[in-house]
């Protein structure tokens, strides 16, 4: 059995093409942006860090992390990172791309960006799947709620202390 090499790994050219490719359902895309969408917001701005889930180098999950002034709508720590528009190619669903790679998401962050202490992420309130994904790598409901285009909007952290 061919064993499949997940990683966490920045937005890189040589990603480009698999990104195009994603596809997401529309019941999907009301929860998250198609990634190339995504990308082209990110790439504009110097304090958003797009990321991929790979699996043996091909692109199969993206999200971004923001540094930006838009974390304070999610907290008031100012060493947090948001998480947001993450999404997983439609084709590559169900395989456990999406938990091994988020599970990595510690780490990652401790590895790239040493001063941040938190992670966070807004979650739809009717989105079970990915609530479901974030409580089993670690993230807390913070009871803290907003209101989204979609409804109200679960405010999820991870802790990076220990």
């Amino acid at each position: 059995m061919l064993e499949i090499n997940i990683a966490l790994d920045f937005y890189k050219q040589e990603y480009e093409e698999s990104i195009k490719c994603f596809i997401l359902p529309s019941h999907q895309q009301k929860y998250s942006p198609l990634p190339v969408e995504a990308l082209e917001t990110a790439l504009l701005k110097t304090d958003r860090y797009p990321v991929v889930i790979t699996a043996n180098k091909k692109a199969v999950g993206f999200f971004v992390l923001y540094a930006d002034d838009f974390i304070y709508k999610h907290t008031d720590n100012p060493n947090a990172l948001l998480l947001m528009d993450f999404s997983v190619n439609y084709s590559n669903q169900g395989q456990g791309f999406a938990k091994k790679g988020m599970g990595q998401l510690r780490q990652f962050i401790i590895d790239n960006f040493s001063a941040c202490n938190e992670v966070v992420l807004g979650v739809n309130y009717r989105n079970f799947r990915a609530q479901k994904l974030y409580e089993k790598i670690g993230f807390i409901d913070t009871g803290r709620r907003i209101i989204g285009e979609n409804g109200e909007i679960l405010i999820l952290s991870l802790s990076l202390t220990t």
